[in-house]
């Protein structure tokens, strides 16, 4: 994927002015959770960025919040990231690496009179700050805030005071530092933020050693700055922050990293964020970050999503300036563009059903061949057996069918997969008058739709041979969500407002554990992808992802064959198209 128009266009001046003689970005992600689908496009941003341009992506963990952060989040972020395919080699930091000198930085800030050390609470700041509020004609005004009345303490008094918060003299909130800037500027991000704060949390790297954090504003350009990133770049949101960026690093006077801000991705029927996909974790409403319906990369992984798709998304949506939603069928259009060329065709019964060819012989087998993948010539072909007894999708028969019905009834014909045109002849039921078994007699003439076959038959189903059909558990996925936008909730009747939770979709999990398989699924890798025809995109369930290796497979623990689980990825119908359609 190419840098998008924009962000290049800024680029190339930057080069040709003689801004920067390079390109240097970075990938920075907080490790307080797993990275979804919308840091996939943010990282491919990034790294494209540097590809294009001949230069290098770091990858930075922005690790300054000791409260949220651990170090398995850094091994699931390492993993996703090489996983999508992109590499950092030696270019891994930590801004927890950088206290010292960032603790400098805000000496040298101080020195010069821009910082002080505030007494206030973090209420009180807020409270001093000011809100925007609207006025009659609904729009936003942001009235002046007030100063703090400790924002006057000498040069020395701040320099006494901030090395006293860094020996551990006060409580946690008691103090914090903050820059002094103007408590009247309209963005309210400008007013006086704070720089450090004082938190006693063991760091996942940095243990006890610090008792004060700088605040991610303050961290974040600076640590661009110690590493020399030419060009930051960052989703729209930060585009409020890019003054006070600036202010940091003139004020620190430190190498200037340029910003440039895209879109951030909006999916729908679910949420992109952190915070609310740790809440989905936490409180159980998933199995865990790699639940196969979360949007996370891991998730994503498990349901059984490739690379190739997830990268190919990213460059079909295109980086843009201005914020839009993305229908989440055209993620699974991708999807199903990559999965009908590289997946290995099988026959699997999810709600098996009994079929007996009357007029078959009763010990007879026979071989029949299969198409391995039709999109794939090297892909080749595999050996089916048939038989007397065979298992049809209970769906496939229907004793009194509704109009427009082409599979299995009394009277009617259909093909078996490359087998046989088979007429229904009746069914068996049990005492309580359900269906058991399917009754039907098989045309020797009609082997695989040979030359000589001139018979026409609407249908064709899938089958398995009931002798040696193995035993599945098959999991089918919906949305996590049944609202297009689950942030956007409605007031309850009694005028609160509802949750996202309240548009959980409960029915987004059916597993099933009666399903049937080819022989050849027993020796299905964790990860290995395969269409079952006319169901749909099935993946091995790799429940311990952090296990596999980059391309999805588990080579370190085969599979059990006496408990075979297959995810649905996605389903054969491309609703994508029918929306292009609707349009």
């Amino acid at each position: 994927m190419d840098c998008s128009d924009f962000i290049s266009e800024f680029i190339k001046d930057d080069l040709a002015s003689g801004r920067f003689s390079c390109v240097h970005t970075r990938f920075p992600p907080e490790p307080n959770g797993w990275l979804h689908i919308g840091h996939c496009k943010a990282m491919t941003v990034d790294f494209m960025a540097a590809e294009r341009f001949g230069g290098k992506c770091n990858l930075r963990f922005d690790d300054t919040n000791p409260e949220k952060e651990d170090l398995s989040y850094v091994k699931a972020i390492k993993r996703d990231i090489k996983w999508l395919g992109f590499d950092w080699e030696d270019r891994e930091y930590y801004a927890s690496d950088y206290y010292e000198y960032l603790y400098g930085l805000a000496v040298k800030i101080i020195k010069k009179g821009r910082a002080y050390v505030d007494d206030l609470s973090e209420e009180e700041i807020s409270e001093y700050r000011g809100t925007a509020v609207p006025d009659r004609n609904y729009i936003t005004l942001t009235p002046p805030g007030r100063n703090s009345p400790w924002r006057d303490r000498s040069v020395e008094e701040n320099l006494e005071l901030f090395a006293a918060m860094r020996a551990g003299k006060y409580a946690d909130g008691e103090k914090t530092l903050r820059a002094k800037i103007d408590m009247t500027d309209p963005n309210l991000v400008m007013r006086d933020p704070v720089m450090y704060r004082i938190r006693r949390a063991v760091h996942y790297r940095t243990g006890n050693s610090w008792c004060i954090y700088p605040m991610y504003d303050f961290q974040h350009p600076l640590s661009d700055a110690k590493e020399g990133i030419t060009h930051s770049l960052c989703s729209l949101e930060y585009e409020i922050h890019r003054p006070l960026y600036e202010w940091f690093i003139r004020e620190a006077e430190v190498f200037p990293s340029r910003q440039i801000e895209f879109a951030r991705l909006n999916l729908t029927r679910t949420v992109l964020s952190k915070r609310y996909l740790l809440r989905l974790v936490e409180e159980k409403h998933v199995s865990g970050w790699d639940d196969p319906r979360m949007p996370t990369l891991a998730g994503l992984r498990r349901r059984g999503y490739t690379p190739a798709a997830l990268r190919n998304f990213v460059a079909q949506i295109g980086i843009a300036k201005t914020d839009s939603t993305v229908e989440f069928a055209f993620l699974e259009y991708c999807l199903r563009e990559d999965l009908n060329k590289t997946s290995r065709r099988v026959m699997a019964v999810l709600r098996p059903l009994k079929l007996i060819v009357e007029n078959w012989p009763s010990e007879k087998i026979e071989d029949l061949e299969a198409v391995n993948n039709p999109e794939d010539e090297n892909a080749g072909t595999r050996i089916i057996r048939f038989g007397k007894e065979l298992w049809i999708e209970r769906d496939d028969f229907e004793e009194n069918p509704p109009p427009k019905y082409f599979r299995l009834f009394p009277g009617n014909a259909v093909r078996l997969r490359y087998g046989y045109i088979v007429t229904c002849t009746g069914c068996d039921k049990d005492a309580g008058g359900n269906i058991i078994a399917v009754r039907c007699n098989y045309d020797p003439e009609t082997k695989g739709g040979n030359a000589l076959d001139n018979r026409k038959v609407k249908g064709t189903i899938h089958w398995l041979n009931a002798a040696d059909a193995i035993p599945l558990e098959a999991r089918i996925y919906d949305y996590l969500f049944t609202a297009e936008k689950p942030l956007n909730t409605p007031e309850k009747p009694d005028g609160t407002n509802s949750s996202f939770l309240d548009n959980l979709n409960l029915a987004s999990l059916e597993v099933i554990s009666g399903a049937m398989g080819e022989p050849c699924l027993a020796e299905a890798k964790p990860g290995e992808r395969f269409q079952f025809e006319r169901l749909g995109y099935f993946v091995r369930d790799c429940p311990a992802i952090s296990d596999c290796n980059g391309d999805g497979v588990d080579s370190a623990h085969p599979p059990a064959s006496s408990h075979l689980v297959f995810n649905k990825t996605v389903g054969l119908r491309d609703t994508w198209a029918k929306i292009v359609k609707k349009e």
